[in-house]
């Protein structure tokens, strides 16, 4: 089962903002679209950063509301884990659970074309093993 696989189904859109918006409009285009993250695009229309509400809601901890009239730019996380389509639901699994984050864009030859969560991920997996245990359980009546 690969990244390809759950992006077949789920579809390819991402949800991106520009790095100069401010937290408040992040948080009302999470909230808008209830995603939990969305990818900053820089203006080489590359991957500049991801942005979570776990990032928003450290900053509101530490500014107050303030925080909200902060830029993206000054919250998000600049050094962003990718994957590619070719990776398996394990291989995604693994980085995310090393990396201790939730979301994880997919990029192909450079260019973003998805991104795929954790929640994406599990529920490809428990497809995987119920798929699995109903084979078990056909080669046993048939045996």
């Amino acid at each position: 089962m690969t990244v390809k696989s759950i992006l077949d189904v789920k579809g390819r859109d991402v949800v991106t903002i520009a790095a100069s918006k401010t937290l408040g409009e992040a948080a009302e285009l999470l909230a808008e679209r209830r995603i939990g993250a969305v990818i900053v695009m820089d203006r080489g229309e590359r991957i500049g950063g991801i942005l979570s509400e776990r990032d928003i809601v450290r900053a509101i901890a530490q500014d107050g509301p303030a925080a909200l009239d902060k830029s993206v730019s000054a919250v998000m996380t600049e050094k962003v884990k990718t994957c590619r389509e070719s990776h398996t639901v394990n291989e995604v699994m693994q980085i995310m659970t090393q990396g201790r984050f939730r979301h994880l864009p997919v990029e192909e030859s450079g260019r973003l074309v998805g991104i795929i969560s954790i929640g994406d991920v599990v529920k490809r997996r428990i497809e995987e093993v119920e798929r699995e245990a109903e084979q078990i359980r056909t080669y046993i009546a048939s045996a």
